[in-house]
């Protein structure tokens, strides 16, 4: 009786040179890839009527978006140990100065995602920044606004439909160009 014997020296060079062939083409996929070279996101919130949201403020007063119609609303999702919200809160503070002096001045809140009020207030403090910081205790705005992870950035008209979201940190200036670009395609 002949037996036929597998052997398993000869299979397993052949099975980790097929992944090895596998895995240099993933890394010339990866290597030649075109970039995403857009600081914005897409989301399926684009063009739609923002979540509606109903908090209190660091301050304990009632915030709700929907009584901010009217004005263009600045959405920041914040933490006060999040390295990239940090780097970029001295962009956040030059552009709500900026913003103060403009004719129709955008709105600005933080949205305090997963963090406690006396760290953030802390952060404040410290690092400037006087526009109004809304809780969201239960993570459910962040939830709504379908946010990945901070910093996130949104925009929306004063008819009260989602315009940007721009997800991670701000580069300068980017927060300025955008909410310019979207005045001028949906009036200020």
């Amino acid at each position: 009786m002949n037996e036929v014997t597998i052997r398993p020296k000869r299979v397993a060079p052949i099975i980790a040179s097929i992944v090895g062939v596998l895995l240099l083409g993933f890394l010339w996929v990866l290597i030649t890839a075109n970039p995403n070279t857009t600081d914005d996101a897409d989301s399926p919130l684009l063009g739609q009527p923002a979540p509606a949201v109903v908090t209190t403020t660091l301050n304990d007063e009632e915030f709700v978006l929907s009584r901010r119609k009217g004005s263009w609303v600045v959405f920041n999702f914040f933490n006060s140990t999040c390295v990239p919200c940090v780097a970029e809160h001295p962009e956040l503070v030059a552009f709500s100065e900026r913003e103060k002096a403009a004719a129709n001045p955008a709105e600005m809140y933080t949205v305090i995602n997963d963090d406690n009020d006396a760290s953030v207030r802390a952060f404040f403090e410290k690092n400037g920044g006087d526009w109004q910081k809304i809780r969201d205790a239960d993570g459910a705005i962040s939830v709504a606004f379908g946010v990945a992870k901070v910093p996130e950035t949104w925009i929306i008209d004063p008819n009260g439909y989602v315009r940007l979201r721009i997800a991670g940190q701000l580069s300068p200036g980017l927060l300025d160009e955008q909410l310019g670009l979207l005045k001028t395609q949906f009036g200020s």
